[in-house]
């Protein structure tokens, strides 16, 4: 299947063209829209000629792969994609992203380090930041592209009024988990004589300084945007895999040649990495998967190279409306097959509703598990037009298949009287009693035939009104009547042809209220299937909101336990905030399915009073073909 797509090597996804911009690889991209399946991305960044690469293939179970170096040269460059089945979690396919080292001299441009670290923070799920040595003040210079996120990521669309606060609180919300790894660690993990854990030997070294001072300040700003940024982190300590005259030939080494101790930690941070690690989410809460990972990674690119800044929300209002497109592509295309699969021509008027209300369900199901962020459903309603406008072409062919069905079996059955009437045999004394006899035949014959649709009784009485001046004339030549047997031989054909006038009138009418019941029908699915996803919606909002305020907490206390009563207050501030935004936009949800639901019942009370119109229209009608038909009737008298 496209879904469980096997990459056997990995793939540049992201590098620099002939001019030195950002371009995203087509091929790549192609492989990214043959995957269905959430993804789980899992990037790593950090100074280059520090074994990232070497992390990647294992966590993609393999020993080679993403290229290894043993020079001082960067071997990656931009950024390099491996897709492969997610070990841990079925249905599910792991991204990984290997990126270009980090302050590497030969490059031209300052800027090309920023872009490729703010891809990978927003391309991914999980962020591995890789060093080596410890976690010192120069390691934490080296990161100093994480207090330059505010600058190069947007989290509101042009217009609309953006802080640095809000960028923290929105971020949050999908912002990816942030995994520290220290390679070629010698220290013993102690803190004055206590041991602790590599997650403790992070925060600390991740405790923030008190005062004003500038030194102080520039001494806060990455460890209090790496906290702000990433409340989800963890922390990884790796002894030096094997010797020096080793290190050189690492990638094809046996597990046997290397420290047990390396493998064990190599193994507990595998395990960390794929059991944690969740499916990629755009903000707002939809998971995405690979086509709609390739559509993020072109549009960011795309924004990057045109020298504006990626913008979060620019990004999934684009992506949503180019899935929502797609959505209703996919299942007016499903509506269509099924419906051609099912129907054999013609079918009877309620056979033919069912199979449309379960096709038109199904498609219906089918765009709202791709659409998201449907402002105002107008693609949903977009696509109930569309479904709506190919079942009225299907009510037409259903129609001209059983009128073309009837039509020639009448005149089938009607043949003999054909060549009777021209050959003269009614126009004889008796004829018109055989012409009577042969016709009752005919219809009887016609009735009996099974399978003839919808258009039956109608056809039927247009055939019998194509006979009345037919019929009329033979009456008139036949010499063995009397003028009161040819006067109740006048009524009782105009009984008839009544009679089958109301039929035909009442199956026309029967096929009206069932087009309105599945008008009807098809709304209150509509609405059904519109409150399940704005429930849903709410739920990812309050989620969102819940995990950020986790976070949030989180971080509040360790800063109370840390003597920072003042930014444990503006922390306390934003969090009030953020449930104020969840409030408001939890309200705005429900707004809005009041507002539908009033819209629907305002169409339910038109619709009533059209039927209403229609149905006085209608008995106007009939009255009016009673009135002539009467006077037709008086005239000869």
């Amino acid at each position: 299947m496209a879904s469980e797509m096997l990459m056997e090597e990995p793939m540049c996804l992201i590098h620099n063209s002939t001019s030195g911009a950002l371009q995203v690889n087509s091929q790549a991209v192609k492989i990214l829209e043959g995957i269905t399946q959430p993804v789980v991305v899992v990037a790593i960044v950090g100074m280059y000629r520090t074994g990232k690469s070497y992390l990647m293939n294992f966590l993609a179970g393999k020993r080679k792969g993403f290229l290894l170096g043993s020079t001082i040269q960067s071997h990656t460059k931009g950024i390099w994609m491996w897709c492969v089945p997610h070990p841990g979690k079925r249905g599910h396919t792991l991204v990984l992203l290997d990126t270009e080292g980090l302050g590497d001299v030969e490059k031209d441009d300052p800027k090309h380090d920023t872009w490729i670290f703010t891809l990978a923070v927003l391309l991914s799920s999980t962020l591995v930041y890789n060093s080596k040595g410890t976690i010192d003040q120069d390691s934490m210079n080296k990161l100093h592209f994480v207090s330059e996120l505010s600058e190069h990521i947007k989290v509101k669309a042009d217009g609309e009024e953006e802080d640095d606060s809000a960028f923290d609180t929105e971020y949050i919300s999908f912002f990816p988990k942030f995994i520290w790894t220290v390679r070629d660690f010698t220290l013993d993990l102690e803190i004055d004589g206590k041991e602790v854990t590599e997650d403790e030997y992070l925060e600390r070294a991740l405790m923030l300084k008190k005062g004003r001072k500038r030194e102080v300040m520039e001494y806060n700003l990455p460890r209090q945007c790496i906290r702000d940024y990433f409340p989800t982190r963890k922390c990884f300590v790796f002894i030096r895999p094997a010797s020096e005259r080793d290190m050189k030939q690492l990638e094809s080494l046996p597990d046997s040649a290397l420290q047990p101790e390396f493998l064990e930690q190599l193994d507990k941070f595998c395990q960390y990495v794929l059991r944690e690690s969740k499916v990629k989410m755009l903000k707002g809460g939809h998971h995405i998967n690979g086509r709609i990972f390739g559509m993020l990674a072109q549009n960011y690119v795309d924004t990057i190279v045109s020298g504006k800044v990626p913008c979060l929300e620019n990004a999934v209002t684009m992506l949503a409306t180019k899935e929502n497109e797609a959505a209703i592509k996919e299942g007016l295309a499903y509506y269509v097959a099924q419906m051609e699969e099912q129907i054999v021509f013609p079918v009877e008027v309620a056979v033919l509703s069912e199979i449309h209300g379960n096709c038109e369900k199904a498609a219906l199901q089918l765009f709202m598990q791709r659409s998201f962020k449907d402002e105002d459903q107008k693609h949903q309603e977009q696509l109930a037009i569309e479904i709506n406008e190919h079942y009225g072409t299907v009510l037409s062919k259903n129609k001209s298949t059983s009128q073309q069905i009837c039509q020639t079996l009448l005149a089938q059955l009607s043949a003999d009287m054909a060549k009777k009437l021209q050959n003269g045999v009614y126009m004889q004394p008796g004829g018109h009693e055989l012409y009577m006899k042969d016709q009752k035949q005919v219809l009887e014959s016609f009735q009996r035939t099974p399978n003839k649709g919808v258009m039956a009784e109608q056809v039927l009485e247009q055939f019998m009104d194509s006979k009345k001046a037919e019929a009329a004339t033979i009456v008139t030549a036949d010499k063995m009547l009397t003028d009161v047997q040819k006067s109740l031989a006048a009524e009782k054909a105009s009984g008839e042809q009544l009679k089958q006038q109301r039929k035909a009138e009442e199956e026309r009418r029967r096929q009206l209220e069932q087009r309105m019941r599945d008008v009807e029908r098809s709304h209150q699915e509509d609405i059904r299937q519109v409150e399940a996803k704005m429930e849903e919606e709410a739920a990812k909002i309050r989620q969102e909101t819940d995990k950020t305020m986790q976070c949030k907490l989180k971080e509040q206390e360790k800063l109370l336990q840390q003597g920072f009563t003042e930014r444990a207050r503006e922390l306390q501030e934003e969090m009030d905030r953020l449930q104020k935004q969840g409030k408001a936009r939890e309200e705005k949800l429900q707004q809005q399915l009041h507002e539908r639901e009033e819209k629907e019942k305002q169409r339910q009370q038109e619709e009533h009073q059209q039927e209403i119109e229609e149905k006085e229209k209608q008995r106007q009608h009939e009255r009016e073909e009673t009135r002539d038909r009467r006077k037709g009737e008086a005239a000869p008298a």
